[in-house]
């Protein structure tokens, strides 16, 4: 009989199970300054497809804790969930279902990268130098090639689908920052390098480890590749292109012929049905929010949205979060739902709706196209008509793209707050 699992999963969910093992029972021989987290930057390299991403992450102490940030250009991610038995820490990251488990070894760690909630649970090995905040090369060779600007990009995968985006990198010096926007949402903040002509760059948000690379191939023309996690590998070209535009988020989902409004009931985190034609949405503005705890560019949207609903609520505003998580199980679903409501502070319903998968979310909203992203937004106006839908989410990591998607929510919940 064949077994379920590949060689590759099998050898990577005994090491994991040998490595919990270890976090548990840990040694306890070295001294405690041996063992202790030093604080400051450490440099954190994934060892993956033959290749090397690395972050940075940052401790500190806190009221007598030690947390950890998590580096990426401007943007700081807490870790404080840290749990240390001897010479062995396990760090949770963020509001998603994974964790770092690794051995302190001084100003070293050595352990995995685990992923929980992938099918099978995989792992990536980790090492990590205290004191070094360098991504990439130390001492990098000038920079001979100046990638600043806005690209068009082509990126190819590898069972023969292509999908466009737009590359926005700022340059100065060997030092670029920079992502990639694409129809169904964006690649965050990047960080990098330029050595000579070579760019480099990374991001590890807790849930998604990315490297891309790319050498000049002309004077306006590159030649990429992409790596994402422990299998994901793609190729990408670009052109510089300053007028290099997407289709329209707002066109990309909309409702079926002989639609204007939507329906569901599905359970709150407390397993109480909720119903868009309840007493409570009736008369108001209603966003609903296509949503996974898992998803970094709905984490963006949240920090958004959550902090707009309080500040807005009093206008005859509500917002439903449509959490599509990981796991089948109510339990564990609600659970992870549950640690986003309360990192992000978020005071507007949220429900669990079904798994992380398109189709699923298109089958449990039917008055919709197809689903293509997470997250995707809805504005529904006071008579219960379906205004706009919008695919994608552009973060701050884009810079002027979030400025204008900022002004534009405004303009429209500003407009249907306004209606009687």
């Amino acid at each position: 009989m064949k077994h379920p699992f590949s060689n590759t999963a099998l050898k990577l969910i005994l090491l994991l199970a040998f490595f919990t093992t270890q976090f548990i029972t840990a040694c306890t021989s070295m001294s405690s300054s041996d063992t202790a987290l030093k604080t400051g930057p450490w440099r954190v390299v994934l060892h993956t497809q033959g290749q090397e991403i690395p972050f940075i992450m940052e401790a500190k102490e806190v009221e007598g804790a030690t947390v950890f940030y998590l580096v990426n250009g401007e943007e700081r991610i807490l870790l404080d969930d840290i749990q240390q038995q001897g010479d062995s820490v396990k760090i949770g990251l963020h509001i998603f279902d994974a964790d770092l488990i690794a051995k302190v070894e001084g100003n070293q760690l050595k352990g995995l990268f685990v992923k929980n909630d992938a099918t099978p649970p995989y792992a990536i090995p980790f090492t990590a130098v205290h004191g070094k905040n360098n991504r990439f090369a130390e001492s990098p060779a000038a920079a001979s090639y100046n990638f600043d600007g806005k690209w068009e990009v082509v990126f190819d995968e590898e069972n023969g689908n292509t999908y466009d985006a737009i590359g926005v990198f700022e340059q100065k010096d060997n030092y670029v920052t920079g992502t990639f926007l694409t129809e169904t949402g964006d690649y965050r903040y990047l960080e990098g390098q330029v050595e000579g002509d070579q760019l480099k760059l990374s991001t590890f948000d807790g849930n998604h480890a990315y490297l891309f690379t790319a050498t000049p191939s002309g004077d306006s023309t590159l030649q990429g590749q992409f790596y994402s996690g422990m299998t994901g590998h793609e190729t990408w070209t670009a052109k510089r292109n300053e007028n290099a535009q997407l289709a329209s988020a707002d066109t990309l989902t909309y409702l079926r012929p002989g639609y204007e409004t939507l329906s569901f009931t599905f359970p709150n985190l407390q397993g109480e049905p909720v119903s868009l034609s309840d007493p409570k949405y009736k008369g108001k503005v209603v966003l609903v929010q296509l949503l996974g705890s898992w998803c970094p560019n709905c984490m963006d949207e949240t920090k958004f949205l959550a902090p707009y609903y309080e500040q807005n609520k009093d206008r005859g505003l509500e917002i439903i979060g449509l959490g599509f998580e990981r796991s089948p199980e109510f339990e564990k679903a609600a659970a992870r739902l549950e640690k986003m409501e309360e990192r992000f502070d978020i005071g507007y319903d949220l429900l669990v709706a079904g798994v992380s998968d398109k189709e699923a979310a298109a089958k449990a909203l039917p008055a919709l196209n197809h689903v293509m992203s997470f997250p995707t937004t809805i504005f529904i106006d006071r008579s219960g008509k379906v205004r706009k839908i919008h695919t994608g989410f552009s973060g701050p990591g884009t810079g002027k793209y979030y400025e204008e998607w900022v002004a534009d929510f405004n303009k429209t919940m500003d407009e249907l707050l306004a209606e009687k």
